[in-house]
């Protein structure tokens, strides 16, 4: 797909190319938005605590597999490269998925960035609201109900200052080829920072908050 879509936008028969590996997978927004993965997601047979410790730590810098790289381009092949939370298995849900990943009790406890109490937090919610509303954003995009509206703004530039911070882990960034370059070279005509910080992931200001908050007030001051 050409740089600077996102997933659903750019996909084609992606889809079916990731079934077809030797190695069949899924994209995740593909699984989330099915009802499926909210059944799966609201009934961890982990439970919920552990299902969401599991998921944290393997998309956090913690994870030692967390490595990313430019992909060469919105192929299978390409995207068979970036890890599982990303591009499942095809026969397993996300529970399953992470729980091949689930940190060690030493681990757990050397978490500072996200405590068990704190975890706890969350899956107390998670196990009372279920998943099923934040999984209807993915549900919406690949139904192609945001197309109207993102035609409105083709082609056109985002010219109030920008600030771009996240985790030197993160493969969301790295997750559609040309998209990070397409933002910062050309959608976004006044960049006043690009960071990518050592020691996080996707959870960038829970695990680096110091950090992120300092670029946060230079930008503010700028």
């Amino acid at each position: 797909g050409p740089p600077g879509l996102s997933a659903p936008e750019a996909a084609g028969d992606i889809h079916a190319d990731l079934a077809a590996l030797a190695r069949p997978r899924k994209h995740y927004q593909r699984y989330y938005s099915t009802a499926q993965a909210a059944m799966e997601m609201n009934a961890p047979p982990q439970g919920m605590h552990a299902f969401l410790r599991a998921y944290f730590h393997y998309k956090s810098a913690d994870w030692p597999g967390n490595k990313p790289f430019l992909l060469d381009g919105w192929t299978a092949a390409e995207l068979s490269k970036m890890p599982t939370y990303y591009v499942m298995d095809l026969a397993e849900s996300m529970p399953e998925t992470v729980a091949h990943e689930m940190p060690s009790a030493a681990r757990i406890a050397a978490c500072a960035w996200l405590t068990q109490a704190e975890l706890a937090v969350y899956a107390a919610e998670y196990a009372r609201t279920g998943f099923q509303g934040g999984l209807e954003w993915y549900r919406a995009r690949t139904g192609g109900l945001f197309d109207a509206e993102q035609q409105v703004f083709a082609g056109r530039t985002i010219d109030v200052p920008f600030l771009f911070v996240s985790g030197a882990s993160d493969w969301g960034v790295r997750q559609t080829p040309g998209a990070l370059e397409a933002m910062t070279q050309r959608t976004c005509t006044d960049v006043r920072g690009v960071h990518l910080l050592q020691g996080a992931g996707h959870w960038v200001q829970q695990e680096q908050p110091t950090a992120v908050a300092a670029l946060l007030a230079d930008f503010g001051a700028g």
